[in-house]
């Protein structure tokens, strides 16, 4: 395996190869985890995402 084909688990950081059936986690347990802190909301988007056709806010305002 070379090294680029590994990654660092998205969750637990344990390495993890890009061809694992879980990717970007390195388990099943990992991925589930990520997905209960999405559902608990302890994961949020920051920013409110554009309408379709609006340009994202910080490229609409004029540059000082």
């Amino acid at each position: 395996m070379k090294e680029e084909d590994t990654w660092k688990c998205s969750y637990c950081g344990k390495p993890t190869a890009r061809g694992n059936a879980y990717f970007p986690f390195c388990s099943q347990r990992c991925k589930m985890a990520d997905l209960g802190r999405w559902m608990l909301e302890d994961y949020k988007i920051a920013e409110p995402l554009p309408e379709e056709g609006e340009a994202p806010a910080d490229e609409s305002e004029p540059a000082q």
